[in-house]
């Protein structure tokens, strides 16, 4: 069968995943009588909670004879790593963006790579039916980043698509004909190449994105580069220098059709692919028939720029909660997580109790740490450190590229406060509909925790997107959290009478029955430097009244903070506690009187 391989980039909240579920409806993939979820291809909990898509995958559609594999990407720049890989499965890319919004960061960091690779793009401005929508515009700024990201001139002559993918129509123009989506599926048929089929070659692939499942084992996707494969051949995997890794036997062969992975008696040069059957094969090897000697070439994935360390949780409440709470098991996840995921490195500590985590960004960390809390493990976590580097015997610090789109009066507060964290702008303009956009470079280490500010300063109106542009020499000290906390200095359950008096201390973080331990952070300091305080302090007894005949205590309402806000909030002697049911935050030290030799120790 002919067929076309294309993979889906787009900044996260450009509708992508929209726009693959109307392309599989609109192809016959799905019954007319089909119920189908919204957002088919984000089939994760965590990706229909928040709305992203954390890992790559792939499907097919049929359309006039052809076979289209279709790879929907994440969005988001800390899943990077995802998009990298899957830019070797392809022969061409859907480029997809917001008629209002325009080329965003991620977009031109995989677009670089995507061109760099010599893919053929294909242009969609979706969101067209907006009504700030600005599509020829955004079309001429799309040619002059190509431009900028020295695109060849074959590259440069791209196809433009206009499309509303909410209400299932593409047109030539933006005043096309409002019909169907048919436009997309010739366009990828006329302009993609078919991929290159070598028959007469032994059976090779690169594979690129790894998961386990409980009955097939190890399960590795990629496309076959040359010859076929067959259920129950004998295969082997190389590693990238074309060294042995394993023999085996193919047990499983899966292709992608439509949302489904269906066993194939064969499978032949071009196809996307799914292999079980290996034990120890991972990301980036080669996995080819016996009398194959050498590697498959697999596409370099940039560094890590973040790192936090995860470790067994020590606190008064630990394995209460959880059912993995050793760091045999935490080691496990994490070495497994880190198998599938290649912009993961795991970094073992001397006393084997601790695990350096580094990544791109505090969401994909986070996301890990959401992934092992529903799991059942039980850890704490320290605040995000970024990953320096020693360059010509001085220490460089990674360097974000900081996009913002904000309401003009609140982008004087915005550009106050990326100063402060020794942030420089590079440009500033209007971006319609009475909004700015700023582009700064910022430190990374700068950004850590300015997300929740940032939305609290532009009453959650403005768009912040963040990547990662380079390193650059250390700039400095940056100014800390200026409020301290409230440390318990008892254990027990939270008392109201006891939370009522010390709401003039400044917000709580817990309500009332909730359990606390000595050293556990409950609230926020209203002014600088931490304060222990007892939440355990009852009402005390008289023989002129009973202590239950005053007003009721009324409690304001605490604040709640997110997973990814408690990360950010913390400071570098503390730690956040991760189990099942809850996530505190607390000292490193639990006892004062360590805490205070320690902090005695810093200052010296």
């Amino acid at each position: 069968m002919n067929i076309r391989n294309i993979a889906i980039i787009a900044h996260v909240d450009h509708g992508k995943t929209t726009l693959v579920d109307v392309l599989l409806k609109q192809s016959g993939t799905f019954r007319d009588n089909e119920r189908v979820t919204e957002r088919a291809m984000d089939s994760g909990e965590l990706e229909r909670e928040r709305g992203i898509t954390i890992t790559a995958k792939p499907t097919s559609v049929e359309w006039k004879g052809s076979r289209i594999n279709i790879v929907d990407t994440p969005g988001h720049a800390d899943f990077g790593g995802e998009v990298e890989r899957i830019l070797s499965m392809v022969d061409g890319v859907l480029l997809l963006v917001d008629a209002a919004e325009g080329a965003m960061p991620q977009t031109k960091f995989v677009t670089g790579k995507a061109l760099k690779l010599g893919l053929k793009p294909i242009v969609v401005v979706n969101k067209v039916d907006k009504p700030e929508q600005r599509a020829y515009e955004v079309q001429d700024e799309i040619f002059d980043l190509f431009s900028a990201l020295d695109a060849t001139p074959e590259q440069l002559d791209f196809p433009t698509i206009f499309a509303s993918a909410k209400n299932g129509w593409a047109a030539a123009e933006p005043e096309g004909a409002q019909v169907n989506m048919d436009i997309i599926f010739d366009t990828i048929l006329q302009y993609v190449p078919a991929p290159k089929v070598i028959m007469d070659a032994p059976f090779s692939m690169l594979a690129t994105t790894l998961e386990y499942d409980h009955f097939l084992g190890r399960v590795l996707t990629g496309r076959v580069h040359s010859g076929t494969a067959k259920p129950g051949m004998s295969i082997k995997a190389l590693n990238r220098e074309g060294e042995l890794i394993e023999q085996g036997r193919i047990t499983k062969l899966l292709a992608f059709r439509g949302l489904e992975r269906v066993p194939a008696d064969e499978v032949h040069s071009g196809d996307l692919v799914a292999i079980a059957g290996l034990a120890k094969a991972t990301v980036a090897d080669t996995i080819c028939d016996m009398a194959v000697n050498a590697a498959l070439e697999s596409q370099p994935v940039d560094p890590p720029t973040l790192s936090m360390m995860f470790a067994v949780n020590d606190s008064p409440l630990a394995g209460t909660e959880g059912t993995k709470v050793t760091s045999r098991m935490i080691r496990d996840r994490l070495f497994s997580e880190a198998e599938g995921n290649v912009a993961l490195r795991i970094t073992e500590s001397e006393n084997n109790d601790a695990y350096d985590v580094a990544g791109r960004g505090e969401l994909q960390l986070g996301v890990l740490i959401e992934q092992m809390r529903r799991e059942g493990f039980e850890l704490s976590v320290s605040r995000p450190r970024v990953v320096y580097q020693e360059i010509d015997g001085k220490r460089h610090e990674p360097l974000e590229e900081v996009t913002i789109d904000v309401d003009e009066e609140y982008s004087g507060i915005v550009v106050e406060a990326l100063s402060l964290r020794k942030g420089k702008m590079k440009e500033m303009r209007a971006a319609g509909a009475g909004k700015t956009r700023m582009i700064f470079h910022v430190p990374a280490r700068g950004m850590i925790g300015y997300l929740g500010e940032f939305l609290t300063e532009t009453r959650g109106t403005g768009i912040m997107a963040r990547i990662f542009h380079s390193y650059v020499p250390y700039s400095g000290t940056l100014p800390g959290r200026r409020n301290g906390v409230l440390i318990s200095t008892d254990a027990g359950s939270s008392v109201p009478y006891a939370l009522f008096n010390l709401e003039g201390r400044g917000p709580l973080f817990i309500g009332a029955q909730v359990k606390v331990y000595t050293g556990m952070i409950i609230g926020e300091h209203s002014r600088p430097g931490d304060l222990e305080v007892n939440p355990l302090k009852g009402k005390q007894l008289t023989n002129v009244r009973a202590s239950g005949t005053d007003e009721a205590v009324r409690l304001t309402p605490p604040r709640r903070l997110s997973l990814e806000q408690m990360i950010a909030y913390i400071q570098d002697d503390e730690l956040v506690e991760v189990t099942p049911q809850n996530v505190r935050m607390r000292k490193r030290y639990l006892d004062p009187n360590k805490r205070k030799r320690e902090s005695r120790a810093m200052e010296s």
